[in-house]
């Protein structure tokens, strides 16, 4: 894979769909960057928009608004397209019935179109249309990857490191399982400057000032939740988590991350697609890492495929 000819197709040119896009843009990660929606004069609008930025950032990028066919040629398409989620909403499952007929339909449309590249799946619930999309496209399960618990595992970083004062990159901790309330902290890997959390919060418990394991997870929980209450949509944290995803798999860069993926055996779960850590490339999925958990940690994790797995039953590919 490379610059030349390399291309990313997003379908759903809503909040999240242009925002990823013009993040794709302005990073300059591929060649063409193409846009489908229902409305297609939507996404022409959004694509003359973008071009209109690219000579500001001395990229040569083209963007533009297209159809199915243009996913037969692409290196990755990425589906943001689902239902419309009520504003006072609490529950991402909520978005299921409806969501599951619109991802169904552009999964088929792609695939007709002799896709054989990478699905990256956006839409909520995350972890299931991620499933729901490899069932309907019949890839293998190592081409098709969810942007899952990447963005949560940013918000717990970033609330660790505004505690210490540090920059988000200083800390390293996963946020694994569902993209939801059951999701769960690794606590037993997580470090801030090469020394455990558990450690930093004991010898810093002035700056700590109550605060717990727990709430920092419910925290992260919250996040979401927290912007959308207010404005009706999250786009730039998961934009920004998804153009971190595309660059690792049109860079090959090998990088280990919290994606949603489907797990076969590790962690003592299968069948389900939920995140865990995972070396992604140029291939997708290359390889689970199966990190040490705490024990609570890992009954917790199974708890939360076991939900997600409940849910299975209701999707008929």
């Amino acid at each position: 894979m490379s610059y030349r000819n390399s291309k990313v197709v997003i379908v759903g040119a809503g909040k999240v769909g242009s925002t990823t896009a013009f993040s794709i843009i302005s990073q300059g990660l591929c060649e063409d960057v193409c846009l489908i929606d229902v409305n297609r004069e939507h996404a022409v609008g959004e694509a003359l928009d973008m071009s209109d930025s690219i000579f500001f950032m001395h990229r040569n990028v083209s963007v533009h608004a297209g159809d199915y066919d243009d996913c037969a040629d692409a290196d990755i398409v990425i589906i943001t397209a689902a239902a419309p989620m009520p504003k006072d909403s609490t529950d991402r499952l909520e978005m299921l019935k409806p969501s599951l007929g619109v991802v169904r339909e552009v999964v088929q449309k792609v695939m007709a179109s002799g896709f054989g590249g990478i699905f990256l799946v956006v839409s909520n619930p995350v972890d299931i249309m991620t499933y729901y999309t490899w069932k309907v496209s019949g890839l293998p399960a190592q081409r098709v990857i969810g942007s899952g618990t990447y963005l949560d595992t940013a918000r717990l970083s970033r609330a660790l490191s505004e505690m210490y004062d540090l920059a988000p990159a200083s800390v390293e901790a996963y946020v694994l399982g569902e993209h939801g309330d059951s999701e769960i902290v690794s606590w037993n890997s997580a470090t801030i400057g090469g020394k455990r959390v558990d450690a930093v919060m004991r010898d810093n418990a002035d700056r700590t000032a109550g605060v717990t394991r727990e709430g920092l997870r419910k925290r992260t929980v919250q996040a979401g939740w927290d912007i959308f209450s207010r404005k009706g949509n999250t786009c730039y944290g998961i934009a920004a988590s998804a153009t971190a995803i595309c660059k690792t798999i049109l860079f090959d860069e090998n990088r280990i991350v919290p994606v949603s993926v489907y797990v076969e055996g590790q962690y003592g779960i299968d069948g389900i697609y939920l995140s865990v850590p995972t070396i992604v490339d140029h291939t997708g999925a290359k390889e689970i890492v199966e990190i040490d958990l705490e024990k609570d940690e890992l009954d917790a994790l199974r708890k939360s495929a076991d939900l997600l797995g409940a849910f299975y039953d209701r999707l008929d590919a």
